[in-house]
C-alpha cells in the first residue's frame, strides 16, 4: 500500500469526504482554502486510496515545544467508515513515524476523543502511550 502526500487542490478536494467523518463542522465550500492556509504553517496531509477513492488520511505538522522537544503532531487521522479494519490507518501511522524519525523528531503526538476506542487500540498497539488529558476552553467572540 502506498501512502501519498497531498500536493494539489484536486487532491485536497478528494480528501474532503473522509475528513468530514472526523471534522463534520467543516464545510466542503472553503475546504481547499482552509487546508492551503494550514499548509502555510507547515501542515501536511497524507492519504491512501482504495480504487479511485481516498480511504484514509492523516493531517500533521512538525513542531518544537519546550515540553517535548521536536515532535511530529498528528492533527487528524481518519479512515472512511466503508474502509475500516483494512490496515490503512496503521500504514499511515507507520509512514508518519518513519517520517518523524527521518526529520529527527523526538516523539510523535496526537490527541484523540474519548469515544474513539478503535483508534486507541491502534495507537496502543503501535507503541503510543496515554500520557495526559487535554483541556480546552472556548473563547466567546467580542
Amino acid at each position: 500500500m502506498t501512502v501519498l502526500e497531498v500536493n494539489t487542490d484536486q487532491e485536497i478536494s478528494a480528501c474532503f469526504e473522509v475528513m468530514s467523518h472526523l471534522r463534520p463542522h467543516i464545510l466542503e465550500e472553503g475546504f481547499v482554502e482552509k487546508v492551503r492556509r494550514q499548509y502555510e504553517g507547515g501542515y501536511k496531509i497524507v492519504y491512501v486510496t482504495e480504487g479511485a477513492s481516498v480511504a484514509s488520511l492523516a493531517g500533521f505538522r512538525l513542531l518544537e515545544t519546550m515540553a517535548w522537544g521536536k515532535i511530529l503532531y498528528i492533527d487528524d487521522l481518519i479512515t472512511h467508515p466503508c474502509y475500516i479494519k483494512r490496515g490503512y490507518a496503521s500504514d499511515i501511522l507507520d509512514c508518519i513515524c518513519e517520517l518523524a524519525k527521518n526529520k529527527l523528531c523526538d516523539e510523535v503526538h496526537l490527541d484523540s476523543g474519548y469515544q474513539r476506542n478503535d483508534g486507541h487500540r491502534l495507537y496502543l498497539n503501535k507503541g503510543f502511550s496515554m500520557t495526559s488529558h487535554h483541556f480546552s476552553k472556548q473563547i466567546e467572540p467580542k
